[in-house]
């Protein structure tokens, strides 16, 4: 691989061999495939959420795949986003461009670490309001909200003890865990 950063543009240029991918600060990630489990989560938090936000009106709720936008050498995929009403021109025809106002990372062994710690730096440095941590093995929610550069940890959600928090007033999570 070449030691250059990659951008969008290479981004658009990989073959459309059915991988996913992801550019972080120039570096190239695939994305591996989910399991039955990741999924279940995912469309179970993508019906509750997507229900209070269309409900309230308060923006948009949009799954993986696709394609947010961070800057030319910051392409990523998160699980789930929440685009608020005043950010809903960033929505385009490619995607998110620039930050949305919470992505949603569902962690899998392989992503864990990724996730926690690069993912989580960049996201904060695009200046992605909300971001949330869920563990699907651990059964929790972790939940951040940007404080300056960096998150702080507004509400950590275990088992199926429903919880409210930012950005979603009012909205209970809960049987989220198959």
């Amino acid at each position: 691989m070449s030691s250059r950063a990659l951008t969008y543009q290479d981004y658009a240029a990989l073959p459309d061999d059915g991988r996913r991918y992801q550019i972080l600060d120039g570096e190239l990630f695939e994305i591996p495939t989910t399991g039955s489990r990741h999924q279940e989560i995912s469309g179970n938090l993508m019906v509750a959420i997507y229900a209070h936000v269309k409900a309230h009106g308060l923006g948009k709720v949009l799954p993986a795949p696709l394609d947010v936008i961070l800057s030319d050498t910051s392409i990523v995929q998160p699980d789930l986003v929440f685009v608020a009403v005043d950010r809903l021109g960033r929505v385009s025809a490619r995607g998110i461009e620039g930050a949305p106002t919470l992505a949603i990372e569902i962690l899998s062994p392989t992503t864990a670490a990724l996730d926690r710690r690069r993912k989580r730096d960049l996201y904060a440095r695009h200046g992605v309001t909300y971001y949330w941590i869920v563990d699907g093995d651990a059964r929790t929610i972790e939940m951040y909200r940007l404080a300056g550069e960096t998150y702080e940890l507004l509400a950590r959600a275990t088992g199926d003890a429903p919880v409210s928090v930012e950005p979603f007033p009012g909205l209970s999570l809960t049987d989220l865990w198959p």
